[in-house]
């Protein structure tokens, strides 16, 4: 009895979580405005892809911000508004993932502060999910494209280890591609399991400490922004 309402609960939160990441995507939509999840394990350098491309896509004259989802502080945020752009941060305070309810709420919020965005003012929203390659990928933000990155020092086989997040994902970042020899990365088994789970899956391979890759990202990106108008 116990296992049956545990698990009806989770439908109705799943249930109310899509629901209200159906308005989002209307919302975003209506903005004209391209937002991305983009979801990992701790250090998988997340922090840093996204600090280069804000950065980048800023330096072109794209406008972009950044939510950031951390279950304390306000390191990555803090980090992260050092690009220049925009960057509000969520704490979950350990809840391991984010939900469409949050989003709302500090976009909302975001909107109303002083020095807030709106959303139709922006290109860009990526949003920084918790550190976690479990609970992330059952919450739909209403996000137009789900990044799912992985780390050459995490080895080869995470998309087997993870597949419902692998799965669910729109595209892969391998990132820190720059120490790949180091730490004995195989490329090829890599990009085999990430095709196993996500067959025909865009992968790209970027070191935001280098540079390498970076063009190819952000290419995709613009790619992916046109698309969507």
């Amino acid at each position: 009895m116990s296992t049956t309402r545990i698990v009806e609960l989770r439908r109705g939160i799943l249930k109310k979580n899509d629901e209200l990441a159906a308005g989002l995507r209307a919302r975003y939509a209506g903005a004209g405005v391209l937002v991305l999840n983009l979801v990992s394990s701790p250090g998988t350098g997340k922090t840093a892809l996204l600090e280069r491309t804000l950065r980048e896509l800023l330096g072109r004259g794209l406008r972009a911000a950044a939510l950031v989802g951390d279950l304390e502080t306000d390191n990555d945020a803090r980090r992260l508004a050092g690009s220049g752009a925009p960057v509000r941060q969520i704490n979950t305070h350990g809840i391991c993932h984010l939900d469409a309810e949050m989003i709302g709420k500090h976009l909302d919020g975001w909107a109303g502060a002083e020095g807030g965005v709106e959303l139709g003012d922006l290109d860009y929203l990526f949003i920084e999910n918790v550190g976690n390659l479990v609970c992330p990928s059952s919450y739909d933000l209403g996000e137009g494209i789900r990044v799912a990155l992985l780390s050459v020092t995490e080895g080869e086989d995470k998309p087997l280890k993870y597949p419902g997040l692998f799965n669910s994902a729109d595209a892969a970042v391998i990132t820190k591609i720059d120490l790949a020899e180091a730490c004995g990365f195989e490329r090829e088994t890599a990009l085999k399991n990430l095709n196993e789970i996500r067959p025909g899956m865009r992968v790209l391979e970027t070191s935001a400490k280098t540079g390498v890759g970076m063009e190819g990202w952000l290419g995709f990106l613009e790619g992916a922004r046109v698309q969507g108008r």
